[in-house]
């Protein structure tokens, strides 16, 4: 009975979730895909576009880490549902404005709604699946966005064909928000709200610990967390660098087309796709095989091979990329020429999509991996906490990777910016990979455990 009743709550909850980040991140993005056809009936110049998609980008950040810290004080369940019911409801009335300045305000309250999201998903993850599965169903989880992203696109296009992009805002407002009553019937915050033993508990009792539970002083103190969120921060803005600016590198320094870059970035977010699901899989097994304990976790070793792995496809492209092949052919070129002939593409093309594919694999791991493991990492009363620091930190890398990147791009070259890019990845991958064996429990260690 107790098993069967965990499987029906995990398969339930998961189900609900995962469709409802979906609908999270659908609906964040739903100007974006209906931007021209709004423009076609109001007059918005690139300035108009900037406010309204930067506010929204603001609001998240201050969200996120707003009710990362929420999560552990009330309820995830209706945090996550209230926050699906803002969000739909903000794209409704966004169908029935026309000026700039009201566009800018409700987009900014949808990303105050939209960082009500994530943090309620690690909560009740964590409290529902045990350690050797975490990962793997935080990666899973997290490919709703990539499902949302890449199918929403294609969704929208068809729908324009027969309704305006007002009707078409309104009904996925209306969608969202009425799924955000399912989810407050379906979602459980933890299995003791439906009779059932708690998950960590018996983790806990296997292991002979104590209370897992700090104050917030000893949790803030933990030299772990900063570690992490200094680790996260350089993953996140090396990562947002390459994909901001990378499609620009290309074609502006290494004389490839428009469309050779697109097909970059595209590669890019496939790899990135099996890369954070690869993450999560593969760090559960070594989970399985360890357990948790208290100094180094077994999912460092995969975090920082991806790391490595990041470096040497950042190095590559930028090395090996060149406007046209050397007379005397590189290595890579005639290892690939038979590929070549097969697919009728230049070897130059195929390279460029394999270190896109590369970069994108070894980048989205590590992100799921952050996130994972500050959860799972900090005390039971302060996970949702954890996740939003280090998740504030990766905000910061990423303006890092916007402004202040591009200023070395303006003074020097791309080419430049991206090797001091390199250079600090190779400084964290080192610095990671000299800590790796230092206490990882975050918080007050019960006696038993230490």
């Amino acid at each position: 009975m107790g098993a069967t009743g965990y499987s029906y709550y995990r398969v339930t909850i998961f189900v609900c979730m995962f469709i409802g980040y979906a609908l999270y991140f659908f609906n964040r993005k739903t100007f974006s895909f209906v931007m021209p056809s709004v423009m076609e009936e109001i007059h918005l110049d690139k300035d108009d576009l900037g406010k309204i998609t930067s506010s929204q980008t603001l609001a998240y950040a201050i969200s996120k880490f707003i009710s990362g810290v929420l999560s552990d004080q009330i309820s995830a369940r209706w945090l996550f549902s209230i926050g699906l019911f803002v969000v739909g409801g903000i794209n409704v009335v966004f169908s029935w404005s026309s000026t700039v300045p009201m566009f800018t305000m409700l987009w900014f309250i949808n990303g105050l709604g939209q960082g009500c999201g994530w943090p309620p998903c690690g909560k009740v993850l964590r409290k529902w699946f045990e350690p050797s599965q975490f990962g793997t169903w935080w990666s899973v989880l997290s490919c709703s966005m990539n499902c949302a992203g890449s199918l929403g696109p294609i969704l929208v296009t068809v729908l324009l064909n027969y309704y305006d992009w007002r009707t078409i805002l309104t009904m996925s407002g209306v969608f969202c928000a009425a799924f955000s009553f399912i989810c407050v019937v379906f979602v459980k915050n933890e299995p003791k709200d439906v009779g059932l033993p708690s998950v960590e508990a018996a983790v806990k009792k296997g292991a002979k610990g104590g209370n897992n539970e700090s104050t917030l002083r000893e949790f803030l103190f933990s030299p772990f967390l900063w570690v992490l969120s200094l680790g996260y921060l350089v993953v996140f803005g090396v990562k947002t660098a390459a994909t901001d600016w990378g499609q620009l590198f290309l074609m502006q320094e290494k004389g490839q087309t428009a469309l050779m870059g697109s097909t970059y970035m595209s590669a890019l977010e496939v790899g990135g796709f099996f890369g954070s699901l690869a993450a999560g899989f593969i760090s559960d097994r070594a989970v399985a095989r360890q357990g948790l304990g208290t100094h180094g976790n077994p999912r460092h070793g995969l975090l920082i091979l991806m790391m490595v792995g990041m470096y040497v496809s950042m190095y590559l492209f930028r090395v090996t990329i060149t406007p046209a092949i050397p007379e005397e052919a590189p290595l890579w070129v005639q290892i690939i020429h038979p590929v070549s002939v097969i697919l009728g593409v230049t070897e130059q093309e195929i390279w460029i999509l394999c270190l896109g594919a590369l970069f994108g694999f070894s980048s989205y791991g590590p992100i799921a991996l952050f996130g994972v493991i500050a959860s799972e990492s900090a005390p039971s009363n302060f996970c949702g906490t954890s996740h939003a620091v280090v998740a504030l930190m990766a905000n910061v890398g990423a303006f890092m990777a916007g402004f202040p990147f591009s200023s070395i791009a303006k003074q020097y070259s791309w080419d430049t910016a991206f090797w001091v890019a390199e250079l600090i990845m190779a400084g964290a991958t080192v610095a990671f990979f000299l800590v790796r064996n230092m206490r990882t429990k975050m918080g007050r260690i019960p006696t038993k455990m230490d």
